[in-house]
């Protein structure tokens, strides 16, 4: 069976504090490095998401708009 390009499935294990390690693959293929936050949503029914971070500052950006360049003042 092919797999749908750009789609991706991993197994992690959870650790006894409730850590999970983030698969090398994915990591890469996501740009994933060390001191990264991570945005974690989760649905009851869904499962949980862990979207890309540029989707996070792209939704950020969109809420807080860059304040427009001042018109330059005519003399």
């Amino acid at each position: 069976m092919k797999k749908p390009k750009g789609k991706y499935a991993w197994s992690v294990t959870v650790g006894s504090k409730g850590q999970i390690v983030i698969p090398k693959e994915a990591r890469e293929i996501f740009h994933i490095q060390p001191g990264d936050t991570l945005l974690l949503l989760g649905d009851q029914e869904q499962g949980i998401a862990i979207p890309p971070k540029s989707l996070f500052s792209d939704v950020m950006s969109r809420i807080f708009p860059a304040p427009k360049a001042e018109d330059s003042e005519e003399e």
